[in-house]
């Protein structure tokens, strides 16, 4: 897998979540900047070494 794309949206108690489309990811954070530090630990959380895709996109919805 080359590239990850993670659906964002606003969580009703306030805050994001994110979740990965093709993966089964999911994390939440109270801003953007943080939830970008939480998928990034996420993905590599997922993945073995070396399987990590190259390309984590962010969609905004």
């Amino acid at each position: 897998m080359d590239e990850l794309i993670f659906l964002v949206e606003d969580a009703a108690e306030g805050g994001y979540t994110a979740r990965a489309l093709g993966a089964s990811i999911f994390t939440e954070a109270d801003d953007l900047e943080s939830l970008r530090e939480q998928v990034r630990d996420a993905v590599h959380c997922h993945f073995d070494e070396g399987q990590v895709p190259q390309t984590v996109l962010l969609n905004l919805a």
